[in-house]
């Protein structure tokens, strides 16, 4: 694609982005790379008045590495239809303030902008929950906020994990193993004394060898993946609960789950898209800002940021 493309990217604060592992850089630094004007704003910067979507955007120059990786150039107020594209890639919670910008983003979208991941998406898709519709590639799993029953599920499986819905990064998820004396706080505080819905899974032993990131970009999937391995001690495999990371090419079941979910997930307007899979297993289905673009590139080479923007410059001739 040889025409110049403005693209707005809805972040996180810029200052607090990091450029040695934020996804949302490399893309940004690919699209620069490609003469294509960047803008940026958070999500305190979008308003609706009269009918139109607002963003009070900031032009920014890429650097094409190190550490000071941007300088604002100038700052508008522009309607999000004058962006060839706007990309959401705020990280959660996913709480009452996302949810407003889904919906900000959904009116700009009727006025004609285009918004990736699509912002109705972003909403029907929970990143636990979403697991439901592909069950039959979870691990035995239940959703509930009966401490009760969450019992009941500990009993049948000896082995669980509960964790809460709207979390990222391992906060707030807990290991409970057979005869845990620890099992009725740990229910207590998970699910607010029987007042917020958890879920619960049977826990996966194989998350030794990794919490495995599949990235689908337009429905297909990465050659490798990120396994996450846990460090000493824990069993969460997060990035940001200090996992390890090790890219490894996909496996025969890796790539039967992207297959069977990428066609249908890229139909409903999600262009980026994070599986997790732990062992054979569908654990979460991430779509608000997945990431893993730096790690895996620095241990492969394979450029995601590359075969990201290239799908979503075919998305815009469209």
């Amino acid at each position: 694609m040889t025409s110049e493309v403005s693209a707005l990217f809805v972040v996180d604060p810029l200052d607090e982005m990091k450029e040695s592992k934020d996804s949302s850089i490399a893309m940004m630094r690919e699209m620069a790379r490609r003469n294509h004007r960047i803008w940026a704003c958070e999500i305190g910067g979008l308003a609706w008045r009269e009918g139109v979507v607002q963003a009070m955007a900031t032009r920014l120059d890429i650097a094409p590495q190190g550490p000071q990786w941007f300088a604002r150039l100038e700052v508008v107020r522009s309607p999000l239809e004058a962006f060839d594209v706007v990309l959401m890639r705020k990280d959660p919670p996913f709480d009452i303030e996302y949810l407003v910008a889904t919906y900000l983003l959904e009116a700009a979208v009727r006025r004609g902008a285009r918004v990736f991941n699509d912002p109705r998406a972003l909403r029907d898709h929970n990143e636990k929950l979403a697991i439901a519709e592909f069950a039959h590639y979870a691990p035995p799993t239940l959703v509930t906020r009966d401490p009760e029953a969450i019992r009941e599920f500990h009993g049948e499986h000896g082995d669980i994990v509960i964790k809460p819905l709207d979390g990222m990064g391992g906060r707030g998820v807990f290991r409970v193993a057979p005869q845990d004396p620890n099992l009725g706080v740990i229910l207590e505080t998970t699910t607010a004394g029987g007042l917020r819905t958890v879920m619960a899974q049977r826990f996966i032993p194989e998350i030794a060898a990794g919490d495995k990131r599949i990235l689908l970009v337009a429905g297909r999937p990465v050659p490798y993946a990120l396994a996450r391995l846990p460090r000493p001690g824990e069993s969460r495999g997060n990035l940001a609960a200090g996992a390890i990371p090790h890219a490894q090419p996909l496996s025969e079941r890796d790539r039967a789950i992207a297959a069977a979910l990428g066609p249908a997930l890229a139909d409903r307007g999600l262009l980026l898209v994070g599986l997790d899979v732990i062992g054979d297993y569908l654990t979460e289905i991430n779509v608000t800002s997945p990431t893993c673009f730096v790690e895996i590139k620095r241990e492969t080479g394979f450029n995601v940021a590359v075969m990201f923007v290239e799908a979503l410059e075919r998305q815009i001739l469209q």
